[in-house]
């Protein structure tokens, strides 16, 4: 059986039924981790696209995007990574 269902109270898993203030905290805190992680990833790959683009721009036609796409997710980065 999973654990994190198993750890569930059984009239929290019932529609319709309240909620404890930390299950409720807990999805906020889930949902914040993953949104960071998003961030994250996707700030990874703009400064990878940015240097990419420096380094070996024949290779950005090679994945599909062009000069214009590239410069719009570059300019997403923040003002102090562009």
């Amino acid at each position: 059986m999973n654990d994190t269902l198993a750890s569930v109270p059984h009239q929290a898993a019932r529609p319709g039924t309240p909620v404890g203030l930390a299950e409720v905290s807990r999805r906020h805190l889930t949902t914040l981790r993953s949104n960071i992680a998003t961030w994250r990833e996707r700030t990874r790959f703009r400064s990878q696209l940015k240097q990419m683009s420096k380094d070996d721009p024949h290779l950005i036609d090679d994945i599909g995007l062009t000069r214009q796409q590239v410069e719009e997710e570059i300019a997403k980065l923040p003002f102090w990574q562009r």
